[in-house]
């Protein structure tokens, strides 16, 4: 089993060549890759480091696309499961000049949210070092929350070291108090927890970097560090030993802001497993951030290890890689 894992819902996003114009207009798209924790695994893979990605996908086109990229990749794909029950999940989103653009999903009962746990083999975890958990997968369906739990806990019985994005997609719940509920409780069981400010707000109340992470850090021994991510700005950072603020990338023009966040956990994760401080690596996913934005495709713009000091040295940056 590879030293990263991680779990959720891959899908095709067909993209709007058609910029600023709605999606209920654009005529012209193009078939990319998606799935939040899919981008994640992506990324993590592209900077040499091993990555296994747990899910279920359709017997059809789509399914088939996934799985044939995924490998490509270099995935371990042992887990990841074709049912000929379920369809492939999928979602449109539109190319705009500013700002986010909208998106419009066709993924209920796909086959990843009727992903069940005994389905999946969990027998070696022994070597997993990091896993990657978010709030989409268990938004998707009671079954989805109930496999999430489960592989929640197995990752806990094997000391597997796991970082917690909240990724909130309100349409997938049933109301808001149910998904601050459900993420907050879940939160609890991660050591690194990933919202950003605008997220802070709905799930804490407060757009208060600080207020943010205390919440997190106070309702969880398990929780030893939380990365506010601020969009542009950088990311704040709390422990329960220290506070810092580290700065973002400025980037010439933003193209696509979908997979930002994605990018961001690929930078801190990747440079956790390479052994970097919190404060390395919270540079790190700021820089892949500000490349995902520069890119179309939610994980396009994620950089290769020789892409990344090319970055590094186009902005100055003087600190450890």
């Amino acid at each position: 089993m590879p030293k990263f894992i991680t779990i959720g819902e891959p899908m095709a996003v067909m993209a709007s060549q058609d910029v600023d114009v709605s999606l209920e207009e654009a005529v012209h798209f193009k078939k990319y890759l998606a799935g939040a924790e899919f981008n994640v695994a992506i990324g993590i893979n592209r900077l040499s480091h091993s990555a296994s990605y747990i899910s279920k996908v359709g017997a059809d086109t789509l399914g088939r696309f996934i799985i044939d990229s995924a490998q490509e990749a270099g995935l371990d794909t042992r887990n990841l499961i074709c049912d000929e029950n379920f369809l492939t999940g999928m979602y449109l989103k539109q190319s705009v000049s500013t700002g986010d653009p909208v998106t419009s999903y066709f993924r209920k009962n796909s086959a990843a949210s009727n992903l069940k746990i005994d389905e999946i083999d969990l027998s070696d975890l022994a070597d997993v070092q990091m896993a990657h958990l978010s709030g989409i997968f268990p938004a998707l369906s009671e079954t989805t929350l109930d496999s999430f739990r489960n592989f929640n806990d197995k990752l806990q019985e094997n000391k597997v070291f796991t970082v917690f994005d909240p990724n909130l997609r309100p349409a997938l719940w049933k109301n808001k108090k149910e998904m601050v509920n459900t993420l907050n409780n879940l939160a609890k069981n991660s050591q690194i927890v990933l919202p950003g400010i605008n997220e802070g707000e709905i799930l804490v109340g407060s757009r208060d970097p600080e207020t943010i992470a205390d919440f997190y850090l106070n309702q969880s021994n398990l929780t030893e560090s939380v990365v506010v991510k601020l969009g542009g700005d950088g990311a704040f950072v709390k422990t329960k030993n220290a506070t810092y603020t580290i700065s973002g990338f400025k980037v010439d023009q933003v193209v696509d802001t979908v997979g930002a966040g994605d990018g961001f956990a690929v930078g801190l994760e990747s440079a956790l497993l390479e052994g970097k401080t919190l404060e390395v690596a919270v540079h790190r996913a700021c820089a892949i951030g500000a490349l995902a934005v520069q890119s179309t495709g939610d994980s396009e713009g994620y950089p290769d290890r020789e892409q990344l000091i090319q970055f590094y040295k186009s902005h100055n940056y003087q600190g450890d890689l």
